[in-house]
């Protein structure tokens, strides 16, 4: 008699099968190298893993082995006798080449015949993301004690106090217990924790099913329409999250369908509003889950305003090491254990009263020195290399040297050892919204012209004059520059209509910033190094020591923005 599959809001087993011949599970597996396809199936057949994963075996029962000889006999892959078995044949897989379909036919028609547990498939999913770290997008939130904000904004500057340095208990199994209380009834979520290989994180791997069904009908439950079939399996969704070690931040990715077919353009939409409301969810439910009520003690989820794809970077930023609030220029006060001494004793640092030798201006661009310097130092080897023959160069020449030379030592000073290209630890995007007024009101307000009101309409009258010569005077009256932009990083400007506001605030330009690259912030450098951006003018936000890649500049300072759209 078939079993009943009864709603009920408990969690997904972890042995719960799927079948091989499932899209859904064979996009997990075919987004796996061949060797990263061996190395997860060795961790199925490892013994701590093994109860969860179990292969399909050859099982001798006596009379019944003749007949299952005969069966096997026809069987392109033969079943192993034990697990040990398929250990060795792996691993002599891993041994020698060959193709991936190879391993992936294996797995599913042979091996695992019968259907892959979730439990494997968060294994391989997990294994795609250590192979591919820059395939999900993370926001960082902090973990603060709930209390009613004063400012209009909703933010406020962290004062310590003793409420501020309570610290959320954090356990896997009571959280996971807390965290099932507030997911809906009609889904269905599966939890898998694990360590990161090399960071200091512990991330845990949601998959949602939109069935109320924690049994095989979760799974092989189908909806049909006019055109297309598709199972519940098909548009579950996949969520990480990343606790890092000693430090009161968690990074969230964004929610993704585990479907193989790209949805189309309407659909596409509602996916992303799924996601979104996906997100918020977890944004609610996760304090919740860290919430203890009757110690009265109650926590929220506060964005950092830093997202990226990166993880290496919010290790950096919002991690428990010393470069937290340490940025650009910043970074040689936390620069611990990293000096010339065995111990760090000798490292530099502002605060030495001895001036280093050879002094800054005799060094090279990066100050590094060695075997990377182009116009003098040591080899490969060791050995010293023959000084460069003295050249002639002329006046204008001299003063060309002396302007890109400042411009190293300028950047060397903005940026400190941070921002350097094949770090590991850039970020792709920064969108910035500029609320400052505009300078060439706040400049007669300070040489006693004409009021705001009046100022503003001057401008805006030039702006209906002139037609497109208003951002060339901003540039003129501001000391802006327009140049060419480095290839790391392409900013867009987008200026709105004026906006005419009276009072102190004056007239303020809808003006938005967006820079796109592979490492936004070592592509700014580089620009400061070339001489297109003044480093000594440049704003503090644009050396990334804010630790933000979303946010408003207001009076100068950069700040997390809300409600900008950006």
């Amino acid at each position: 008699m078939a079993r009943i599959s009864v709603p009920t809001t408990a969690h997904l087993p972890s042995t719960l099968r799927v079948d091989s011949t499932n899209p859904a599970a064979a996009r997990i597996l075919g987004r796996l190298s061949r060797s990263s396809l061996i190395s997860v199936a060795l961790d199925w057949l490892d013994e701590t893993n093994l109860p969860q994963a179990l292969p399909y075996l050859r099982h001798d029962d006596g009379d019944e082995e003749d007949e299952e000889g005969d069966d096997e006999e026809d069987d392109f892959y033969p079943p192993a006798r034990s697990a040990e078995e398929l250990r060795d044949m792996y691993n002599s897989l891993l041994e020698r080449k060959g193709s991936k379909r190879e391993v992936l036919d294996r797995i599913t028609e042979g091996d695992w015949r019968h259907g892959l547990t979730l439990y494997q498939l968060a294994m391989a999913d997990l294994q795609y993301l250590y192979d591919h770290p820059t395939s999900q997008q993370w926001s960082a939130y902090r973990i603060v004690p709930l209390k009613p904000p004063r400012d209009p904004d909703g933010e406020e500057p962290p004062q310590v106090d003793r409420q501020s340095l309570t610290i959320p208990r954090f356990h896997p199994s009571t959280f996971l217990r807390t965290l099932q209380t507030q997911v809906l009834p009609d889904v269905k979520a599966h939890y898998n924790f694990d360590t990161h290989k090399s960071l200091p994180l512990l991330i845990l791997r949601i998959f949602i099913l939109d069935s109320p069904y924690n049994t095989n009908q979760a799974v092989q439950q189908t909806t049909t329409t006019t055109t297309t079939k598709t199972t519940a399996f098909d548009s579950s969704r996949t969520v990480y999250i990343a606790f890092p070690d000693a430090s009161p931040h968690l990074f969230i990715s964004r929610p993704q369908t585990t479907s193989s077919s790209p949805s189309p353009g309407a659909a596409g939409a509602g996916a992303g509003g799924e996601s979104r409301s996906l997100r918020n969810l977890l944004v609610e439910g996760i304090p919740k889950a860290l919430s203890r009520p009757l110690q009265r003690q109650r926590f929220t989820l506060q964005s950092t305003s830093l997202v990226t794809r990166n993880l290496a970077e919010l290790v950096e930023r919002r991690g428990s090491g010393r470069t937290n609030f340490a940025g650009g220029g910043w970074s040689i006060y936390a620069e611990g254990g990293e000096g010339r001494g065995a111990r760090g004793n000798n490292r530099e640092t502002p605060l030495d009263l001895v001036l280093p030798s050879p002094p800054l201006s005799e060094r090279d661009e990066d100050g590094l020195g060695g075997e990377d310097d182009p116009r003098g130092g040591k080899r490969s080897g060791g050995e010293k290399r023959a000084a460069p023959l003295p050249v002639v160069l002329t006046a204008e020449e001299r003063r060309e040297e002396r302007a890109a030379k400042r411009a190293r030592l300028v950047a060397r000073a903005r940026f400190g050892r941070t921002a350097v290209m094949g770090d590991g630890k850039g970020v792709e995007r920064v969108d910035v919204v500029i609320e400052d007024p505009f300078p060439e009101v706040a400049a007669r307000r300070r040489d006693g012209g004409p009021a705001d009101g009046e100022g503003a309409a001057a401008v805006g009258r030039r702006r209906g004059k002139g037609g497109g010569g208003s951002r060339a005077d901003a540039a003129s009256k501001g000391g802006g520059r327009v140049d060419d932009a480095d290839r790391n990083v392409q900013p867009e400007e987008e200026e709105g209509e004026e906006q005419e506001e009276g009072g102190a605030q004056g007239w303020r330009p809808h003006v938005r910033l967006t820079f796109h690259g592979s490492h936004v912030f070592a592509g700014i450098r580089q620009l400061v190094e070339c001489g297109i951006i003044d480093g000594e003018r440049m704003p503090g936000w644009m050396t990334g020591e804010e630790g933000v890649t979303i946010g408003a500049v207001r009076n100068g300072r950069i700040r997390g923005h809300k409600g900008s759209g950006v």
